[in-house]
């Protein structure tokens, strides 16, 4: 298991990370806040996205860093949004 600083880090640049470090993105869980989904959220695969400045694709659509809620590499949560 990789081992990385993450403490205060945006999200975009923990994805940055493990992409640049040749880490598995087949092993990335991004959880997202998406209105109408059950409970508000769906979990992509780290494979199904691809990585911008400011927002993040999953095919066709944008979507931005803010709405991550929750990344996970290799089963570890690496990113974890404070409650609001």
């Amino acid at each position: 298991m990789a081992e990385f600083e993450t403490a205060g880090r945006h999200p975009r640049e923990i994805l940055n990370e493990i992409k640049w470090r040749g880490l598995d993105m087949e092993s990335c869980e991004i959880e997202i806040l998406h209105r109408g989904a059950p409970m508000d959220r769906i979990t992509l695969k780290g494979s199904e996205i691809s990585l911008g400045r400011s927002f993040f694709a999953r095919g066709e659509t944008m979507i931005p860093y803010h709405r991550i809620l929750r990344i996970r590499h290799e089963g570890r949560t690496v990113y974890s949004r404070a409650a609001r």
